[in-house]
């Protein structure tokens, strides 16, 4: 885990266009838990964050896009959207693109920018305020960080990796809010 971890961070430091010339599945697996752990980890440590920002009312999570987007779909059409179709959407226009870039000097400006992209299109999901806007770098943290381990794992296993790292840390979340608050 370690490893993964460290191979991770030096790889967002120096992204190049090189897969993982192990094919073994079950060292693949392994790596892909490695990293969903990673990333969900990322979102528990940053995202208490937004709440303190929300009792200084610099934000208001109560306006959440995301909430009005599934309020009132039933269970298990919010896990079809938001763990497959959504995953897979954002994983083929923000991931797809990156190994198009061939060239190592493309391919880092090209990694980076579609990661600010991926990350910074959630900005969205909150109401335009002033505030928002201001913090904005920190309120799309968690996707700025976990679009660069997608990314990571696309080049590395390949896209529908990606898209089911990506499914598979949303459906995490998605059924982390299904639970009843006490």
């Amino acid at each position: 885990m370690k490893e993964t971890f460290f191979n991770l961070i030096n790889y967002l430091k120096n992204p190049v266009l090189e897969k993982d010339t192990n094919q073994d599945i079950n060292y693949r697996f392994k790596i892909f838990f490695y990293i969903l752990f990673i990333s969900i980890l990322t979102g528990i440590i940053i995202t208490p964050i937004f709440a303190l920002f929300e009792e200084m009312n610099w934000i208001n999570m109560d306006n959440h896009k995301v909430e009005e987007l599934f309020a009132g779909m039933n269970k298990l059409l919010i896990i079809l959207m938001g763990a497959i179709i959504v995953p897979a959407i954002e994983e083929v226009i923000f991931r797809g693109p990156i190994t198009a870039f061939k060239t190592p000097k493309s391919f880092k400006i090209g990694f980076y920018v579609l990661t600010l992209l991926f990350g910074f299109v959630h900005i969205t999901n909150f109401d335009f305020t002033t505030s928002v806007l201001l913090l904005s770098p920190i309120l799309v943290l968690p996707q700025l960080l976990v679009g660069g381990y997608f990314g990571y794992v696309r080049v590395r296993f390949g896209l529908h990796w990606s898209i089911l790292l990506h499914g598979s840390y949303n459906c995490f979340f998605i059924l982390l809010s299904f639970l009843p608050e006490s």
